[in-house]
This record gives structure tokens, sequence and C-alpha cells, in this order.
């Protein structure tokens, strides 16, 4: 019975540190220095247009057509994909959605070696165009 009560004891505790352990990792703070960027490119019809071939060819697999993560292969990811058609999404600086991005982190992969930073920029703008 006491080995029953101790190892009871021992699983809520780990329960409790795996569960604050998950909100941490929750969170992802942006570094004060992207915080404050602004978009270097024109956000005009031609940029937004290649904005959204890069989203196509590098996003839309798992964020989905519409940034709704929703994409064939959003059940592979452990993490929250987001909805970038949300308030909250949108109100997002364009130097966090460029570090987001970007250099990613877990599960979101790190795009310095797949594109330039001029076309993360270009789908930081597309991206925009998803809001409802």
């Amino acid at each position: 019975m006491k080995t029953l009560k101790t190892l009871l004891i021992i699983g809520v505790i780990s329960l409790g540190l795996f569960a604050f352990n998950s909100f941490d990792q929750e969170e992802w703070k942006v570094p004060a220095k992207y915080e404050k960027m602004t978009n270097p490119e024109e956000a005009n019809k031609e940029n937004i247009s290649i904005g959204k071939s890069l989203y196509s060819k590098h996003c839309k697999s798992c964020h989905g057509k519409e940034g709704l993560g929703d994409g064939p292969k959003a059940d592979e990811v452990d993490g929250d994909l987001g909805d970038f058609s949300s308030e909250e999404f949108q109100a997002q600086s364009d130097g966090a959605l460029f570090y987001k991005s970007y250099i990613g982190r877990d599960d979101m992969p790190n795009y310095e070696k797949k594109m330039s930073e001029e076309d993360a920029w270009l789908v930081v703008h597309y991206m925009r165009t998803l809001a409802e």
C-alpha cells in the first residue's frame, strides 16, 4: 500500500511538472531586435504575388492555403500552427512575423538556407492579406 501511495505521488508530481513545462514551451518570445523591424519591401501587387508563390512553395503544406493551420502536413506537427487570419496573429509586428517565419523554432523549420531575407519579407506581406 505504501508503494502505491509513493507511485501515485510521484505520478502526480511528474504530471504537474510536465504540464508546467508545456506551458513554458508554448510562448514564443521574439527578440527586441526583430520586434522593432519594419518590412523593407514595398507592399505592392507584384511583391504580394511573389510572396503568395513563396508561401505556396514553403508554407502551405502545413499552414494551409488560407493560413488556417489545416495543410496536408498539419497533423505531422506537434505545435499550434496558428490562424493567420486572426486578429491576434495580425496584431504581431512585421518583424515578429519575419522572425518566426524565417528563423523558426521546434517544428517550424529555419528558412535561412531555403530563401533570402527579401523573400521572407515578401511572405510576410502575403500573410497580411490573409486577415479576416
